[in-house]
């Protein structure tokens, strides 16, 4: 009998490693930019909008990547990302934006669901990289430097000014983004 409980731990154990090691690939190979452009209104859309931005390309060489801005970096908040993008892998799958009239028509919704999350978490995906008390004001612009005084003063939130900044603004996107207090 305790030669079965031993081995039946043994098995446990290493099937367990085994799930794990298959779980952390899965989310590694999920979180990289040939995963999320492999589906064409992604890669035509925000990927071709993102490779126009500062964020792509910049005097300074840092990249940003697709999970730097839109998964969370510690584990449940990773898990719960990965669950909700879920419904994105079905939508795509059906054709909900399969072509650039219907990736239109969803932008508005995508982007206020994107700019919700990002005001609910203070954009925590923007200062894994920005880090305000790192901020150089010297090398920013007048009002650049009020802005972001003012922002950390009143705890403004990043996503409150910086819209658009790496995909284009929906039609309407400002004025939604008001009413919802966004």
């Amino acid at each position: 009998m305790r030669k079965y409980i031993s081995v039946t731990l043994i098995v446990g154990f290493v099937v367990g490693i085994v799930f794990l090691s298959i779980f952390n690939w899965t989310l590694t190979l999920t979180n990289t930019e040939d995963f999320c452009i492999s589906c064409h209104a992604m890669k035509d859309n925000s990927y071709a909008e993102f490779k126009e931005s500062m964020h792509h390309k910049n005097k300074s060489g840092v990249r940003a990547t697709c999970s730097d801005c839109h998964v969370p970096k510690t584990f449940f908040a990773k898990i719960k990302r990965k669950i909700a993008a879920s419904t994105e892998v079905y939508h795509t799958l059906i054709g909900t934006i399969d072509t650039k009239e219907k990736y239109e028509t969803h932008r508005l919704k995508m982007a206020l669901n994107v700019w919700q999350t990002m005001t609910e978490n203070d954009s925590k995906a923007c200062r894994n990289c920005h880090k305000a008390d790192n901020m150089d004001f010297e090398e920013q612009n007048k009002s650049a430097i009020k802005k972001h005084i003012k922002a950390k003063k009143e705890g403004i939130t990043c996503i409150k000014c910086h819209k658009g900044l790496v995909h284009e603004m929906p039609e309407d996107g400002e004025e939604e983004a008001e009413k919802r207090g966004l």
